[in-house]
């Protein structure tokens, strides 16, 4: 169950998405996906001009002339938004306001994505993760669909602590029936890999990623040693604070994620979430 403040939390969010999606994003959110809703109609024969990648091969081997593959452009899009719930995203050093760690990061992020969705017209999905499949939404598309959706990126009641992103990825691969945007939301840090997955899903779909991460954890203050606990296995270690670095940066995660062919932009909890979405439409990183 959400509590009190959550519920005024994804209030405000509603309301704070809204203002900054159509006054940051207009018409960029449709722009940036241009291309990915085409479904294919009909073949008809090559004539000269036409672009000879959208040529049929084997309707060309069986009738030893040239015919190319007609598409059209559909009128909606499906998004599924892929979001870690795990321990993980739990963590935050406050970012500007004081109180933001990486999951509320990540549900500003999830909440501007699927109301530009909505405004859209386009059907809006969600499948939250930790180290199983915590829920699954389908993709539809209604005002109370989008609000159900940002609610569950609220929900912090989770069965699973630690992280496999590789079993979400496949369940998001069957899932969509046809092809799609695919946002995945995450720190990306995963202790299995997951490469193998995902890059099924980018021959299938559009896919991107938001990595989702906190400066801290690039850099703690030097305060000796100090017993933490672990937000994923909840075990207790004495760790010298000044040697303490994340196990892998940012940027190292980041060209991991380009090299399967994601478009991926990180996201720290210290930014502005609605102007990173901007950036990330208008091709920025």
């Amino acid at each position: 169950m959400l509590t009190v403040e959550e519920i005024r939390q994804i209030r405000r969010l509603h309301v704070q998405a809204g203002r900054r999606v159509d006054s940051l994003l207009g018409g960029e959110y449709r722009s940036a996906f241009k291309g990915s809703g085409m479904e294919f109609e009909e073949v008809r024969q090559y004539v000269p001009g036409d672009d000879v990648r959208r040529i049929d091969w084997n309707v060309t081997a069986r009738s030893e002339e040239p015919w190319i593959k007609l598409f059209r452009e559909e009128r909606e899009l499906t998004l599924l938004l892929v979001l870690d719930v795990s321990g993980s995203m739990r963590f935050g050093s406050g970012g500007r306001d004081g109180r933001t760690d990486k999951r509320l990061q990540l549900s500003r992020l999830a909440g501007g994505l699927a109301y530009a969705a909505l405004r859209s017209h386009d059907r809006v999905g969600l499948v939250s993760f930790s180290d199983r499949v915590e829920r699954v939404v389908p993709p539809r598309k209604s005002r109370g669909h989008g609000w159900a959706v940002i609610r569950a990126t609220f929900e912090t009641a989770s069965e699973g602590h630690r992280t496999d992103l590789a079993q979400a990825l496949g369940l998001a691969n069957r899932l969509l029936k046809r092809r799609a945007v695919v946002v995945i939301l995450s720190d990306f840090i995963n202790p299995t890999p997951f490469s193998r997955p995902l890059a099924a899903l980018v021959r299938r779909h559009r896919v991107h990623a938001l990595l989702v991460h906190d400066p801290r954890e690039a850099a703690m203050p030097d305060l000796g040693l100090l017993s933490v606990e672990d937000a994923e296995t909840g075990a207790t270690l004495t760790v010298d604070t000044g040697k303490l670095s994340s196990s892998m940066p940012v940027s190292a995660r980041v060209e991991e994620l380009r090299r399967v062919g994601v478009r991926t932009t990180s996201v720290s909890t210290d930014e502005d979430a609605f102007l990173r979405l901007h950036l990330h439409f208008r091709g920025g990183r």
